[in-house]
């Protein structure tokens, strides 16, 4: 009889696991690689990992877009903030709605017809405990399955081809005023997610976890308590419910294994009660709020921070999406990370270490702050523009929704512009007394809207990031209109609050071809390729909750345009 050693076999065994779980992590990591890489598809919330939201795809271009037809629509069955930016794999497009989402549905790209449909329980509570809507911006793909974030704190995992779900995750009690409104971002066998709740003082987090059983793999806190590293830069124990929430959407350099978060607004809104209270405001407070986060994607060990609005007072929540990029800046490539953040500064990082290239205001009205000095890494801030406690601050620029908010910008590759959906708006600021109480609102603050300088409320601003300055815009009545998706057709693809959808010329900012689409638009436009045929989407549903933040200005909002929530398919006739 053979004799066999255990000790060999153990290490066998314990060889064989690894080799299968390193497989699985290179596989998951593989197909969403080669989703984000394929031309004619839309893999992933923003195209890619690099949230570039550009396609190489040009049948549809600057010379034939007037041209551009209906080809079909699908009503999402809910109404009221549909923000989705659909995903496309081979055929098959993948849409989440909003209230939950109440529906996911993956629908035949070309046509219009439904294959399946996912209707989670959601419970009936969650909308008090979403600060700005029942919003969700989309679903991430890897490995055969759809994953997505819920109202309810939930993550699931889908079966692609079927609808049904594998695994549903706990990330975050949403009673506390967590909620998770955009799409996970998976990186190798690994789905990360973050949820909101600045405003109701939670602490935020990234999570991870495993692509194929759901359980946590790591979880990295983005506001550090007093005992641990970066707490002396908070009062007391305020760091407890300090906000810093990462709630919108991940990026990813797979050379460096490295992802990107932006961190919300600390909490609460009056900075007097999380300040260390030296007065040297411009030095890191508040950490990591209003920043940029680098993490290692195995570890969720942060790399590098930059703090974009230190010890935040004007709620210019720095979570906006960092766009990446190879850009020659003084003669040489530079990896960067791009940002144009709500406290309007552009501001272009080196993504490798995080040293800031370059930062420049692209919301002209900018004034909290003169200029930000890249040598010492702070904004010069303006005395008079910061509040506090017996100190009321007037006619602040930008407004607390910032010089751009979630709306997605997008960068040209061959036209060398950043599109950036801006706003123009600006407030008075005062703070008053707050105590936290779980799942309310934690602000103390006081914020009445007025309209920026020069008559308008938005922009669609052409940027160049390498010469820091505005090439060419378009005005708008409104602010917060939708976000931006370009191709290498020449064509920036743009929606507003009114329910206009446009084409419009990368280069010139010549509009080229409008079709109004019934309700007000937020989402990002998406494009791909079906059997040799180039299709454009869009999501329409305008916002109900955030108008509410903004006095008159939100009233006009409202009245711009009806409720919705339908997706439309364009292509050429």
């Amino acid at each position: 009889m053979t004799r066999r050693n255990p000790a060999r076999l153990i290490m066998g065994a314990a060889l064989s696991i690894g080799l299968m779980a390193g497989m699985t992590a290179a596989r998951a990591n593989d197909s969403a690689i080669k989703a984000g890489a394929d031309p004619n598809g839309w893999g992933m919330y923003s195209k890619n990992y690099d949230n570039t939201r550009f396609s190489p795809l040009k049948q549809i271009n600057a010379r034939n877009v007037k041209r551009l037809s209906y080809v079909y629509s699908f009503q999402l069955g809910s109404l009221r903030s549909n923000e989705s930016s659909p995903i496309v794999i081979g055929d098959t497009m993948y849409v989440s709605t909003s209230w939950g989402p109440k529906y996911v549905y993956a629908l035949d790209a070309a046509t219009g017809a439904r294959k399946w449909t996912y209707e989670p329980d959601i419970p009936d509570d969650v909308l008090q405990y979403a600060c700005c809507d029942v919003n969700s911006r989309g679903v991430a793909y890897a490995d055969g399955k759809i994953f997505v974030g819920r109202l309810d704190g939930k993550l699931v995992a889908l079966d692609a081809a079927t609808g049904k779900e594998i695994w549903k995750a706990t990330v975050v009690d949403y009673k506390q005023g967590s909620v998770i409104t955009s799409p996970p971002l998976v990186v190798k066998n690994k789905v990360i997610t973050g949820f909101g709740g600045g405003e109701y003082g939670v602490r935020g987090s990234l999570q991870a976890f495993d692509i194929n059983t759901g359980k946590e793999v790591w979880k990295t806190y983005t506001v550090p308590l007093k005992n641990e590293p970066g707490g002396n830069t908070w009062k007391g124990d305020s760091a407890e419910h300090g906000g810093g929430a990462p709630w919108l959407v991940g990026s990813y350099d797979p050379k460096t294994n490295l992802v990107y978060w932006g961190t919300s607004n600390p909490g609460p809104w009056n900075s007097a009660v999380r300040s260390t209270g030296d007065g040297n405001f411009g030095q890191l407070q508040n950490l990591y709020t209003s920043s940029t986060l680098a993490l290692d994607a195995d570890t969720g060990q942060i790399k590098w921070f930059l703090q974009g609005t230190p010890e935040d007072a004007w709620d210019y929540d720095g979570v906006n999406e960092l766009v990446l990029a190879d850009l020659k800046l003084r003669g040489k490539t530079v990896p960067v990370a791009m940002k144009a953040d709500r406290n309007g500064f552009f501001f272009v990082m080196n993504r490798d270490n995080g040293k800031v290239q370059s930062a420049e205001k692209f919301v002209p009205a900018t004034n909290w702050a003169t200029k930000w000095d890249i040598n010492t890494g702070r904004a010069v801030e303006v005395a008079d523009k910061r509040p506090g406690p017996n100190h009321p601050a007037k006619d602040i620029c930008p407004n607390l929704i910032g010089g751009k908010n979630w709306q997605p910008m997008s960068f040209n590759p061959d036209t060398g512009l950043v599109y950036i959906p801006s706003n123009n708006v600006c407030m008075d600021w005062s703070v008053s007394d707050v105590a936290y109480k779980r799942g309310v609102f934690y602000l103390g603050a006081e914020f009445p809207t007025k309209a920026g300088p020069g008559g308008y409320l938005g922009e669609l601003i052409a940027w160049d990031p390498v010469k820091n300055r505005k090439v060419w815009g378009i005005k708008s009545d409104l602010p917060f209109n939708g976000g931006t998706l370009t191709t290498a057709g020449d064509l920036v693809f743009w929606g507003d609050l009114h329910g206009d959808f446009r084409a419009i010329n990368a280069r010139t900012g010549a509009e080229l071809w409008k079709k109004n689409l019934g309700s007000g638009i937020g989402a990002g436009a998406i494009t791909y390729e079906v059997k040799g045929k180039q299709y454009v989407a869009v999501v329409v549903g305008r916002t109900a909750a955030l108008p509410a933040f903004l006095g008159d200005i939100g009233k006009k909002m409202t009245a711009a345009a009806p409720e919705g929530g339908a997706l439309f398919v364009f292509a050429l006739n």
